[in-house]
């Protein structure tokens, strides 16, 4: 018997599912994984649709949003954008 190969994007159904998930990555990862995050909830969403919501062609998002990636901010801050997402900055703590 062969396992298949688990895919968070058919997990990540709804708005709330998704802000859990990127938060909890965005509190517990490392900067590779938000991005991989990223780019499993573009995956989720339709990389078609986050393509014409950003002006990035699919195969650049892919590339961006792939393992080992280094995108720019700027794509970074369209495909949050493009997920409905944004960033928030809270303190956690005195400023040194």
């Amino acid at each position: 018997m062969r396992a298949s190969k688990l895919d968070i994007a058919d997990y990540l159904d709804s708005n709330e599912m998704i802000a859990e998930y990127l938060n909890t990555v965005l509190e517990e990862g490392e900067n590779s994984d938000v991005i991989t995050a990223i780019g499993h909830i573009a995956k989720a969403i339709g990389m078609t649709k986050i393509a014409e919501q950003t002006g990035l062609s699919r195969p650049s998002l892919y590339k961006a949003l792939s393992d080992g990636a280094k995108p720019q901010f700027e794509t970074i801050m369209k495909v949050l954008k493009a997920i409905g997402g944004q960033i928030k900055i809270n303190p956690i703590g005195e400023v040194a």
